[in-house]
């Protein structure tokens, strides 16, 4: 524990978030919370869940520009 905190604390801590978010929102709120900080920690250390561009599968090649301008006129 950090220096100032003990178990009494905590526990009115965790009373308190009882009270104001209820015990069905507290635990998707910590799930959130995991996720959005493994997400930075995976940002800051640089590990990507991508595949390296070697693996990749190779992409068709987008369509010409003046096809898909033809195509919205077509439309109206």
């Amino acid at each position: 524990m950090p220096g100032w905190i003990g178990w009494p604390e905590l526990l009115v801590l965790i009373l308190v978030l009882l009270l104001i978010f209820g015990p069905k929102r507290l635990p998707e709120m910590g799930r959130s919370m995991g996720k959005g900080m493994r997400e930075f920690k995976d940002s800051i250390t640089g590990k990507d869940d991508e595949p390296d561009e070697q693996h990749s599968l190779p992409v068709a090649p987008a369509e010409p520009v003046a096809s898909v301008q033809s195509r919205e006129h077509d439309t109206v």
